[in-house]
């Protein structure tokens, strides 16, 4: 039984790896140049909804000398194709946080994907559907952690998102995106505390940086 686990998933690995590599090897450079032009413009955004946003985390002696989060260059590398495995039965558990805060989120699945030759795992949650801000919300939330937590990024983790395909399992993961949870601005919010099986053993070099005053 072990021997036809570990055969399946070497199986699966260079499919999928095989799969990675013939895509990125496909992407001509005007996609690269668009895309880096389209995570430009979304950082900018989230610079001028921190600066001047009525929710602004950011404290009045912050504001002054906010000129922009710190982040890493966009790779593309690290806009990621990645399997979204559901899982059978979908629980609805409480996350740990930086306070006593106690929010429930139902693990929706699991995400496999390759970046570089690793294949990587995190799990995805969702908001309840009884607390869900926008009806029928199909935003899919991972917190994590990686090599670069605590060092060159805010080390209570990082945040993605992405949305529930409409059919299939594809879905894309993007790290240039990954940003920081309220607390690495401000320690009177409450923030999510990545999971121990959302703890990647790679560094991913893209997204948001520790935020500097």
């Amino acid at each position: 039984m072990l021997m036809k686990t570990i055969v399946r998933f070497f199986i699966f690995f260079l499919i999928f790896n095989r799969t990675y590599t013939i895509e990125a090897q496909n992407v001509s450079d005007s996609i690269i140049n668009n895309y880096n032009v389209e995570i430009q413009k979304y950082r900018k955004g989230i610079n001028i909804k921190l600066k001047y946003g009525e929710q602004t985390p950011l404290a009045i002696d912050q504001l002054k000398n906010f000129k922009g989060l710190n982040y890493f260059p966009v790779d593309y590398k690290y806009l990621v194709k990645a399997k979204l495995v559901k899982e059978s039965v979908q629980k609805t558990l409480v996350l740990q946080t930086s306070t006593n805060r106690a929010p429930e989120y139902v693990k929706y699945g699991k995400v496999h994907f390759m970046i570089d030759t690793f294949h990587l795992v995190l799990t995805a949650y969702q908001t309840p559907p009884d607390k869900q801000i926008a009806k029928e919300d199909k935003t899919l939330f991972v917190p994590f952690k990686d090599e670069t937590s605590g060092k060159e990024c805010y080390g209570g983790g990082r945040y993605i998102e992405f949305e529930i395909p409409k059919e299939g399992d594809t879905v894309y993961l993007d790290f240039n995106k990954a940003y920081n949870p309220y607390c690495a601005y401000n320690h009177r919010y409450s923030c999510v505390i990545p999971p121990p099986e959302n703890r990647l053993p790679v560094r991913i070099e893209a997204g948001e940086k520790k935020f500097e005053e």
